[in-house]
């Protein structure tokens, strides 16, 4: 077989008969794969009922041929067997619709797939929903018997008239072209669906438990804060820090989080995968324990990844600290516990757009510091105190943005970080944390750097609500109300940190 191969296949001939049949010459013996790297089987019962009922309309419309998709096969050299790049999602509801409907002889569904939470209720769920729509009848009468050759005429078109379009190929690169070419069209791929396939190859040194161990903790997560947390988080720290905006993560930027290979010999690539190779050498060993000191962090985030597990172990680093500085628990977490100002912010300034990209700044500004300069264990009085100074940095220039605004946007916002508004405290936070080798020197940075605001600087709706006329003109009033200990208006804290001024 060439490289790639085009062909149209029957349901039937595919799924009963092992074949893929429309093409120069048979292919026989196609032993269909569910590869580690694929995403779990997320249709649910309405999913593979629509699609029945789609198979339904075709067949009562006398259609001689119905085209139900695109199949995307990756040839393995090894084993010699079919693994699905795409059309998963499909094959997997055939093979169930067709058992629904009496056939017992199709060993595709007999292959073990790793233990997930979707593909351990939704293969079965929809295998019971499609049952009983087209389920055998157990009554004895006219109805049930013709109710059965209805079902077997249906069936009939299923393995003899629903075609797929079949591409086969042995470059694994190739494949995956043409599966982000067919997502397109279709519902949106994360992009962090593609990392995962493409760190998942660069995986073939390590033993399938292990690989396994792997995708079942990646997919615990959720997918969506998977998509919020590369897409929103990670990626624009890593454009923010090389000074350029940051849009939108997608397949044709997401290259980024590929990193150094496994096979890459330049010094450059030498260099990081030896860093990452110490650092684990070390945190695997007693060094640690024995000598007292910390582990040895293995990542930067302004720093290349190493492709394969490491990236694996990257995200979960990462996602987690994220999550910890986000939680505000007095007793949780290592980093923000019960801080007055985050207990503000989450208390009155979650909703909006505004907010919410204000916030985010915030956040992966917090972010950044940490990964430069916390100790992830045994931080010291110092390490602490020089933290909560740069909360409080990051807040007066996060916020000063969110204040100067009636209605804030994401071209304001990138324009101010990218320090290129006429704003007060408009410049680049990222680019200024990563140039810094301590945190003494980041803060006596942002000291020089910030400025106050002042009663004619603040456009916020929210703030503006807090006008009063005294006599000597507008000032605010009441930043110091406050209810269970937590304070109404953000600008309190501009107040009592010397950045505002009547």
């Amino acid at each position: 077989m060439n490289s790639l191969t085009l062909s149209i296949t029957t349901i039937g001939d595919l799924l009963l008969r092992k074949t893929i049949t429309n093409c120069e010459e048979p292919i026989k013996d196609v032993e269909l794969c569910v590869p580690l790297y694929q995403r779990p089987y997320k249709w649910t019962a309405r999913n593979a009922i629509q699609l029945l009922d789609d198979i339904i309309d075709a067949k009562n419309s006398n259609k001689e041929r119905y085209r139900v998709g695109t199949l995307i096969l990756h040839k393995t050299k090894e084993k010699g067997q079919y693994d699905i790049v795409d059309g998963q999602q499909r094959i997997i509801t055939f093979s169930l619709l067709l058992t629904a409907l009496g056939e017992n002889s199709i060993e595709f569904l007999r292959q073990k797939i790793y233990d997930n939470t979707y593909n351990d209720h939704n293969i079965a769920n929809n295998y019971n929903a499609l049952f009983r729509r087209v389920g055998l009848k157990l009554e004895d009468n006219d109805s049930a018997v013709e109710y059965q050759r209805e079902m077997e005429h249906l069936k009939d078109y299923i393995e003899n008239r629903c075609e797929l379009i079949v591409v086969i190929t042995t470059d694994v690169s190739e494949a995956f072209q043409f599966f982000d070419s067919q997502n397109v069209r279709g519902k949106a791929l994360y992009p962090h669906d593609l990392l995962k396939a493409y760190h998942l190859r660069e995986m073939n040194n390590i033993n399938e438990d292990e690989t396994e161990r792997i995708v079942k903790d990646w997919e615990q997560v959720s997918q969506r804060d998977l998509a919020d947390f590369f897409g929103n988080y990670l990626y624009r720290i890593k454009e923010w820090v090389a000074g350029n905006k940051a849009n939108i993560l997608n397949e044709h930027n997401v290259h980024m989080f590929k990193g150094v290979t496994r096979s890459a010999r330049t010094p450059y690539a030498q260099f990081y995968k030896s860093a990452y190779c110490y650092a684990d050498m070390v945190n695997s060993s007693a060094m640690p324990f024995v000598s007292g000191t910390r582990d040895v962090n293995a990542f930067q985030l302004d720093t290349p990844i190493i492709a394969g597990k490491p990236f694996f172990e990257y995200t979960k680093h990462y996602y987690n600290i994220l999550k910890d500085i986000q939680n505000n628990n007095k007793y949780e977490g290592f980093y923000i516990n019960d801080n007055i100002i985050v207990k503000t912010l989450d208390r009155h300034f979650k909703k909006g757009i505004g907010n919410g990209i204000t916030r985010l700044m915030f956040d992966t500004s917090i972010l950044l510091y940490v990964d430069r300069f916390c100790p992830e264990t045994y931080p010291t009085k110092e390490d602490v105190d020089l933290f909560e100074q740069f909360v409080i940095y990051a807040f007066i220039w996060a916020y000063s943005l969110r204040a100067q605004y009636t209605n804030l946007g994401w071209l304001s916002a990138q324009n101010y970080i990218m320090g290129w508004s006429e704003k007060i405290n408009t410049f680049n936070m990222y680019k200024l944390i990563a140039k810094q080798d301590t945190p003494t020197s980041l803060l006596s940075a942002l000291a020089d750097k910030l400025n106050p605001l002042s009663n004619d600087d603040i456009k916020d709706g929210w703030a503006q609500k807090c006008y009063e006329f005294n006599g000597d003109g507008e000032t605010l009033k009441n930043l110091k109300d406050e209810k269970d200990g937590v304070y109404e208006n953000y600008l309190y804290f501009f107040q009592t940190n010397g950045f505002y001024k009547n």
